[in-house]
């Protein structure tokens, strides 16, 4: 699907400051440069949440200064990169009318539960921790895949089996 350069990935959540962070911190650092993954949000926050941070940095996983929590007209508009695949990390940015994106990118829905909102704080380190963990393990099966090689259709298949295979196994 590609001719040797970075696969682009669009993460999106309603408010891209959580799960959508963890998520596009997770394609780029386990990518390894075959990945170049962006986040951005239906209706961003303006922040990214600290305990996302927090996890992130626990796992090692080093922030670009660009992180940041932004609005997904950002990739539909004119001069944005290119998207290879989009993954919807929450359900109501998944049932939302999403813009045109450019190039037509396949696109997934890997449902994750938001820990922003746990109480008290100890519980939602936790659910960061568990949202991290279910992340990490549909990524790095994504990521198994032979990406350059499988039609977009393939890819999205392949997406929602690895998404059905991690709630069970949950």
């Amino acid at each position: 699907m590609t001719t040797g350069n970075p696969l682009n990935v669009l993460v999106l959540c309603t408010g891209n400051s959580a799960r959508s962070i963890l998520g596009e911190s997770l394609f780029n650092h386990l990518g390894k440069g075959r990945i170049r993954a962006y986040s951005a949000g239906s209706k961003p926050s303006g922040k990214v949440n600290p305990v996302a941070l927090e996890t992130l940095e626990k796992h090692g996983i080093a922030l670009p200064s660009e992180v940041r929590s932004k609005s997904w007209d950002e990739f539909a508009a004119a001069g944005a990169p290119q998207l290879d695949y989009i993954f919807t990390v929450c359900a109501s940015a998944a049932g939302e009318t999403c813009p045109i994106w450019p190039g037509h990118p396949a696109t997934a829905h890997w449902g994750i539960e938001d820990p922003a909102h746990v109480e008290p704080i100890e519980a939602r380190r936790e659910a960061f921790e568990l949202a991290y963990r279910q992340l990490e393990k549909r990524i790095r099966a994504f990521l198994a895949l032979p990406l350059e090689t499988l039609s977009a259709d393939e890819v999205k298949a392949a997406a929602r089996r690895i998404h059905e295979e991690a709630g069970q196994q949950a």
